[in-house]
């Protein structure tokens, strides 16, 4: 019996394989369009960025998950197609981050700074929003970002890239 086990050993990391490979697979083939993006300030302030666009459900459920570094310049906008309150979490995301939940019109209704990485506690928007900025986390504080400036970027201002 003990000559079988590294047989079923190796049988059942190949079926965990072919299991897990299109997991792997489909994530690996999850692609992000670039955009510019700015942030005005109340005070006049712009800041800008280049983000990564999060527009179909594939892409807003990964994110930036399994990733270890962010430009101090880069982010992620999610774009839900809808105007409703957003949950969000940092499973599996290393990087902390600061959240920007933004309405229709580009203007920032709630900020969660510093979101803690691979926490599963829900981030809510608690009022309906059609966008998510992620940043990485301290740049709200660094840069002055507050409730009331405005997000601009083609996909926010309407000319969807």
């Amino acid at each position: 019996m003990s000559a079988d086990l590294p047989r079923l050993a190796g049988s059942a990391l190949v079926a965990l394989f072919l299991w897990l490979a299109p997991f792997c697979a489909a994530a690996a083939d999850i692609t992000f369009e670039k955009a510019p993006l700015q942030i005005i300030s109340t005070n006049g302030k712009v800041h800008k960025f280049t983000v990564e666009l999060a527009v179909d459900s594939d892409q807003r459920s990964h994110g930036l998950m399994n990733r270890r570094h962010m430009p101090r310049d880069r982010g992620m906008l999610f774009d839900f197609g809808e105007t409703r309150q957003v949950m969000m979490w940092m499973k599996n995301t290393y990087l902390p981050l600061d959240m920007l939940f933004i309405a229709r019109d580009g203007r920032i209704e709630t900020i969660r700074e510093n979101a803690v990485p691979l926490s599963e506690a829900i981030i809510d928007s608690r009022i309906p929003v059609a966008f998510v900025l992620e940043l990485n986390g301290g740049t709200v504080n660094r840069l002055g970002i507050a409730t009331g400036d405005i997000v601009d970027s083609p996909r926010i201002s309407g000319l969807k890239p």
